[in-house]
């Protein structure tokens, strides 16, 4: 959208920005206009995954030991007997508060729910909790997640994250031959957002994210800034995801 075609203050209440109101015809040729570059976006995508599949890949020790549901057992296991896995590793800040705890995990995490279709191609999709099994659990459940959940704590996450230094919260993927383990891709940062329905659903809507590095037309709402501390994706100092599961909590402690 051209940043002169936008009617500001908006037709309503006059607080905000709008883009410019046309015919149906006009608007159908300009969504046609974009959808080229739409298009165009799809098949670098495709042609990025591509080349990820041409990657060559790095053994890993698959005997590392990881705290389960079922004890601790060698990483061999996370995969569930699949042929290939996707591993989130959360981060996890033992003795603190759930408020306090990483609002970017609990954001990207939190949207990865259905696994069947994961399932249906082999894959497996767990997380692997870089703290306390024991406290990091008891937060999964607490957000009403059931996403297999591990804790590869000290010597165990820095053998697996080992070689080059890695931003917060890695995703990354392996394939397994009988026993042993390959690490093949990850990634971080802005690469998470493979995770996250929310930032692509934003994106197909007039405001976007509403966050300040976004460029958009002059006038459109933008109170979000993306900074340490993670204040985008918190709402009155906890996770955003957090806020609607207290009610529910203190109802289910009344009962």
């Amino acid at each position: 959208m051209n940043n002169d075609n936008v009617n500001s203050p908006a037709a309503g209440d006059g607080a905000q920005a709008w883009p410019t109101v046309v015919d149906r015809d006009t608007w159908l040729a300009r969504v046609d206009e974009l959808r080229i570059q739409e298009k165009a976006h799809t098949r670098q995508g495709d042609a990025i995954a591509a080349a990820r599949r041409r990657l060559p890949m790095v053994e890993v020790d698959a005997t590392l030991p990881v705290l389960g549901e079922h004890g601790l057992v060698p990483f061999l296991e996370v995969f569930e007997g699949r042929g290939e896995l996707i591993a989130f590793y959360h981060m996890w800040y033992d003795g603190w508060e759930r408020q306090d705890q990483c609002e970017g995990c609990t954001f990207y995490n939190g949207q990865v729910r259905e696994l069947s279709y994961l399932h249906s191609r082999d894959v497996t999709f767990a997380t692997v909790c870089q703290g306390s099994y024991e406290e990091s659990v008891a937060y999964r459940d607490f957000m009403g997640w059931d996403v297999p959940w591990y804790s590869a704590a000290g010597d165990s996450v820095a053998a697996l994250l080992a070689g080059r230094p890695r931003a917060p919260g890695p995703l990354v993927c392996y394939v397994r031959d009988g026993e042993r383990v390959y690490e093949t891709y990850w990634t971080s940062g802005r690469g998470l957002e493979a995770m996250a329905q929310t930032y692509s659903l934003l994106d197909m809507t007039v405001y976007g994210r509403q966050e300040q590095w976004e460029d958009s037309p002059p006038g459109w709402p933008q109170p979000h800034v993306v900074a340490s501390g993670g204040a985008h994706v918190r709402t009155n100092g906890r996770p955003t995801a957090q806020v609607s599961r207290l009610a529910a909590e203190a109802e289910l402690r009344r009962s």
